[in-house]
């Protein structure tokens, strides 16, 4: 089996619009979380959100290529760009060699919405336009990307909930691994606006911690409330480990395992056994055992049955207070369908820069949390191998093992 390794990451999110701020946003521990007034008039119970601002493209890309793009696919391009240059890679290099695409995006709801209501307002489906068409698509991201980028390897969305963006690393790795393909652009997509999470809120998903938003999310803390909702895009460039040194690649980390499994339960709730049999698969698939790993990227979202059986399968599989773990999502909030991609680039950004982002808002534990040894401080000091969780509904669950080059 062939090794696989990344040489480029780029990120967007509400904690920073590329890796150096990113990074900062990290190592302070500082959360992007706000309010969004118009959720309020709108009729949400919750304004809470990442503030995720979206990006100019005027003067970068010509107008027919930005009339395609909607908003989670111009975060897509921003941290696609990012992560290209970090990998020493462009256009001119994708004309001339074979690379896929698979990004994780399970929805693209404000195109629906909006051109339902300019159909009902019209009476005029023709008055829609046709970017709509592809705005509406869940494999919006991919089409676009592999289209600008001019790339003619593998190409399609993975949609897995919350767990879509580490999906599609998986898979990634899995087309390199077997000799299916030399490089893969991964990542995950978010759109952040208020018609694509009414339907959460209504289910009252979300904090409504309003009085302190930036201590909203309160992953694995006795008093956590809900989630908060939050977007963006992450990408990684994958690309086998002597096809990255044949042309001179800088290797930031190795993808040395994916695990995978499903609940086969409750369409929403978690289950601490699925969640353990990712973990251990990913493991296994490394070659490492729990005592290798020196950091968890925990999926844990803030709400109080998630966080509970992600504690308990942590625990089962590493013993108690041992390897440290904390949630980027206490200052993030939940990025949903690129959460698994964000959190991979969050966990080799600190890896990178020799520290472990501290789970903000962790000031009280539960029976469960108190068996793991939580970073609720930032811990200074080298780490060479990690595991980021990801779990979504219908009981998709995702692992990943990724450690230093030696």
């Amino acid at each position: 089996m062939r090794r696989v390794v990344i040489t480029g990451v780029g990120i967007y999110s509400c904690i920073g619009k590329n890796c150096t701020e990113v990074v900062d946003s990290l190592y302070h521990g500082r959360s992007g979380i706000g309010i969004d007034p118009a959720r309020t008039e709108y009729g949400y119970r919750s304004p809470l959100t990442g503030i995720v601002t979206r990006p100019d493209l005027k003067g970068i890309l010509d107008r027919k290529q930005r009339a395609f793009l909607p908003q989670e696919a111009e975060y897509a391009y921003i941290s696609t760009i990012e992560a290209l240059a970090q990998a020493g890679l462009d256009i001119a290099y994708f004309e001339q060699n074979e690379a896929g695409i698979l990004f994780g995006n399970d929805s693209s709801a404000q195109a629906v919405v909006e051109a339902h209501e300019t159909i009902k307002e019209k009476r005029d489906t023709v008055l829609v336009g046709a970017a709509s068409v592809f705005h509406s698509m869940t494999s919006v991201v991919s089409m676009n990307l592999a289209t600008i980028l001019k790339l003619k390897g593998i190409n399609f969305s993975v949609s897995g909930a919350c767990a879509s963006g580490s999906h599609a690393i998986g898979l990634g790795y899995l087309f390199i691994k077997h000799g299916l393909q030399e490089m893969v652009i991964c990542g995950g997509a978010q759109e952040v606006n208020m018609v694509a999470m009414g339907s959460f809120d209504g289910i009252s998903a979300f904090s409504t911690r309003v009085d302190e938003p930036a201590k909203a999310s309160r992953p694995f803390d006795a008093d956590r409330d809900g989630l908060v909702p939050s977007g963006g895009a992450a990408t990684l460039i994958l690309e086998e480990y002597e096809h990255a040194k044949k042309r001179g690649a800088t290797i930031l980390c190795e993808v040395a395992g994916y695990g995978f499994s499903s609940n086969g339960e409750h369409i929403s709730q978690p289950s601490d056994r699925g969640s353990y049999v990712a973990m251990e698969r990913a493991l296994r698939d490394s070659g490492l055992l729990p005592k290798d790993i020196g950091y968890i990227n925990a999926h844990a979202t803030s709400t109080p049955i998630g966080d509970k059986f992600e504690a308990m399968a942590i625990t089962q599989l590493f013993g108690e207070n041992s390897v440290p773990v904390s949630s980027t999502k206490s200052m993030t909030g939940h990025e949903c369908w690129m959460a698994g991609a964000s959190e991979l680039v969050y966990t080799i950004l600190m890896m990178q820069n020799d520290f472990i982002a501290p789970n903000i808002n962790f000031e009280r534990p539960d029976e469960y949390s108190a068996l793991l040894n939580i970073a609720a401080q930032r811990m200074d000091g080298r780490f060479d191998v990690a595991l980021s969780n990801s779990f979504g509904f219908g009981g998709t669950n995702s692992a990943l093992v990724i450690h230093q080059i030696k």
